[in-house]
């Protein structure tokens, strides 16, 4: 499956019709593939590594169309895992996270026009600002797959969910992110996130897929799941080019033939706690770790298939991330505590 971006378009080309006169109209939108979407990805890849040691990745389940890929946290030279760090790893891609591309890219231009740093600076404060301080948010886990989808996978998000918010104290009613790829042919793929960071693998991996399902399988009617992510894409898809972004919106647009050539997909992440991250001050291995991880994912592999069956979403691609971790708690407090929130 390819998972890159959109790409190939033709911009403002007007095709001329088999008598030479102009087809007004024709030829604006042409196949969308991966090389467009690429510059819309944010962040530097290899920066995940330092966070994140990858166990497996591509992991298939006979007879499924998911695809799982399984990440530890990393071991520094001390022997010590470091989820604190993970976490203000995210908190320095909050503005790519939380605030529209188009947004960013003027605060950008207007600094540079004056030399300052003083717009993007305001957008960092909103951006944090967006977040909830509830403490038993699902946020870190959300924004977690979001640099994942678009550093490990290539798919950049489309909506920027964060920005809609009209009260910081509620979570965002949709799914948990959504983002864009494309098939080799040039059928779009629109990628609806779901996240789940719970102590028990089990219940994360029964919760994560049960809030997906709707998103991929339910018929399409106004009050599925998916209509208002739908109807906001229409308004609010936002790749910073406008050209491009005009070009994206037509998929969604339910007046547009383009709209029944879209491929529904899922990506989702899973955390969860894993006993074998060591306790207190004994030194970790992470040859040790990851062995662990990739011993314990036979497991979790075989749960994610009987979820994927009781789902019915055997036959829906999906691309699955596993994170076991030290404490899901701790990562939670963690994330919440690099944000500067304070939890009642």
């Amino acid at each position: 499956m390819d998972c890159g971006g959109l790409g190939g378009y033709n911009y403002g080309l007007t095709r001329l019709g088999a008598d030479g006169r102009t087809n007004k109209g024709v030829g604006r939108l042409s196949t969308i593939t991966a090389t467009d979407l690429t510059s819309a990805l944010t962040g530097n890849p290899e920066a995940l590594d330092v966070h994140l040691m990858l166990v497996e990745r591509d992991v298939l389940i006979e007879g499924h169309s998911v695809k799982i890929h399984c990440h530890c946290l990393t071991v520094d030279g001390n022997g010590r895992v470091q989820p604190h760090r993970l976490a203000e790893f995210m908190r320095n891609a909050v503005v790519d996270y939380a605030i529209p591309r188009s947004k960013l890219a003027a605060a950008k231009a207007r600094d540079a026009k004056y030399n300052s740093t003083e717009a993007v600076a305001e957008l960092v404060e909103r951006a944090k600002r967006s977040f909830t301080d509830l403490a038993k948010t699902g946020e870190g886990g959300e924004m977690l797959l979001f640099l994942l989808a678009e550093r490990f996978l290539k798919l950049p998000q489309i909506l920027c969910k964060m920005d809609l918010k009209t009260d910081t104290r509620l979570h965002y009613h949709g799914a948990d992110g959504v983002y864009a790829g494309v098939m080799p042919e040039g059928i779009p793929k629109l990628y609806w996130g779901e996240s789940k960071i719970y102590k028990d693998a089990g219940a994360a991996i029964r919760d994560c897929l049960a809030s997906l399902a709707p998103f991929l399988i339910e018929p399409e009617h106004e009050e599925t799941d998916r209509e208002r992510d739908l109807v906001l894409l229409s308004d609010k898809a936002d790749l910073s080019d406008a050209t491009l972004t005009d070009a994206l919106k037509k998929y969604f647009d339910k007046s547009s033939v383009m709209s029944k050539r879209v491929q529904y997909c899922g990506v989702a992440l899973v955390g969860f706690d894993a006993p074998f991250y060591p306790k207190d001050d004994v030194k970790a291995i992470a040859e040790e770790i990851v062995e662990a991880s990739r011993a314990e994912l036979a497991v979790w592999s075989k749960r994610i298939g009987e979820r994927l069956k009781s789902e019915k979403l055997d036959q829906m691609e999906i691309e699955l991330f596993c994170i076991p971790l030290p404490s899901a708690d701790g990562f939670r407090a963690a994330f919440l505590r690099a944000m500067g929130i304070k939890t009642e």
